[in-house]
């Protein structure tokens, strides 16, 4: 489903575009994502909507196939990037698992701030933005998904959330879409 309305309540939420994080290696240009991001959070401080900020602290899980090695993080891997230009309007959330929801007082701040609708953009496609979207979607939230402001490091589960997921749960379009709905619906 193309971009065809934005909520008066509208807010972004940028999933884990921080210093550690935009540093793996992606199947996208790491610039560009953040180029896009970055002027969708420009966009929606200009129409004074809100915009949240997420990163991720990773914490010890269960039993996994697939094990996290033991480390300690270098000194600001948790600090969103400066390209974002983050103000202190922003909302800054930081989870401990894939999904922003969990945990971390999101729904109440965006319930409380009237929002009915959020844009994601971000990093990892598969994970922490569809896990986010997918949470949204569960709590009754409109949905817009910024597809060129979100990339990953596995090309087969990027497309997979693309195409499968994100337009069962959601609209999907380009940033400039985004963008040109905002300022044409709020002058």
């Amino acid at each position: 489903m193309a971009v065809t309305t934005l909520d008066p309540g509208t807010a972004l939420v940028v999933i884990d575009l921080q210093k550690g994080i935009v540093g793996y290696p992606t199947i996208d240009p790491i610039d560009a994502i953040l180029a896009q991001a970055s002027a969708l959070a420009e966009a929606f401080r200009r129409h004074k909507l809100p915009v949240v900020l997420v990163n991720v602290e990773p914490s010890a899980r269960g039993r996994a196939d697939e094990k996290r090695p033991a480390r300690d993080l270098p000194a600001g891997w948790n600090d969103i990037v400066p390209q974002l230009n983050r103000q202190p309007s922003d909302h800054l959330v930081t989870k401990r698992t894939w999904g922003a929801f969990t945990n971390t007082g999101l729904d109440a701040y965006l319930r409380a701030n009237g929002v009915s609708q959020i844009v994601l953009a971000g990093v990892a496609t598969s994970i922490g933005v569809e896990s986010t979207a997918r949470q949204a979607d569960e709590l009754g939230f409109n949905l817009t998904l910024a597809l060129d402001a979100m990339t990953d490091m596995n090309a087969d589960a990027h497309a997979n959330s693309i195409s499968r997921i994100f337009p069962r749960i959601g609209e999907t379009g380009t940033t400039a879409d985004i963008i040109a709905l905002l300022d044409s619906s709020r002058g």
